[in-house]
């Protein structure tokens, strides 16, 4: 099943995120995956695997196993890379090994301390705190996220982890309207809200942790997956 975007382009509703995949592993999983029909990977240059990612793409190019325009390719824009859209995605490209995506997401809506392309870090300041870049503004970013687009080096933009004003503010300063807003939204989490926005605006939303963050969140904040809920589970049939 797909969804048609507001560019026009169609994206699997279903997709393989790639975040916490261990390099080693990915050749086989991404084969696999595509085995079983995925036919969308979202990705990050965040993920620190694009190149491992990309590999296995190249292989299953090569194999005969899908053609290129059988994917729908999504990776991220990193935070520190925000006053360099283009050299980032370009970067992004070449260790996916990819001559275009299918769609281009800023990560999240926040500029911070470059580090160099394609690095990823999170700079901190000398107190400690993420070193955020006060001179480069969400605005320009798009309108560099716009470039990507007529240059032909990506084919749907979006934006991630956007809030409802900051979506309605890019609606009001886009040339290009993000095609996606990927955001945390699950069962625990339904955002209702700004799910309505984004859709009555013409904007898909596109849930990244939809089951609750499983693993990550118990590691990090203690709570219960969704998967274990049990008004959540289902009762195997007998």
């Amino acid at each position: 099943m797909e969804i048609t975007l507001n560019s026009g382009f169609k994206m699997p509703i279903v997709g393989l995120g790639v975040w916490r995949m261990e390099k080693e592993g990915i050749r086989d999983l991404i084969l696999n995956a595509i085995k079983i029909g995925y036919r969308h990977l979202d990705c990050a240059a965040d993920y620190r695997n694009e190149t491992e990612v990309g590999d296995a793409l190249t292989e299953a190019f090569k194999t005969g196993l899908v053609k290129r325009e059988d994917l729908f390719i999504t990776t991220k824009l990193w935070n520190s890379d925000h006053g360099h859209v283009i050299e980032a995605c370009k970067d992004s490209l070449k260790k996916l090994q990819l001559d275009y995506l299918d769609l281009f997401l800023v990560h999240f809506p926040v500029a911070t301390k470059h580090t160099g392309v394609g690095t990823t870090d999170s700079a901190l300041g000398d107190d400690g705190v993420l070193d955020i870049d006060t001179t480069i503004s969400l605005e320009t970013t798009w309108h560099d996220m716009e470039k990507l687009v007529s240059m032909g080096l990506v084919r749907s933009i979006g934006i991630s982890n956007y809030d409802v004003f900051l979506t309605r503010d890019c609606l009001a300063y886009s040339k290009i309207k993000p095609a996606v807003n990927q955001i945390e939204t699950h069962p625990y989490f339904q955002r209702d809200s700004l799910v309505k926005f984004c859709q009555k605006h013409g904007i898909c939303v596109t849930a990244h942790t939809p089951l609750g963050g499983a693993t990550a969140n118990a590691e990090w904040f203690g709570t219960v997956s969704c998967l274990d809920d049990p008004v959540l589970k289902v009762s195997p049939i007998l």
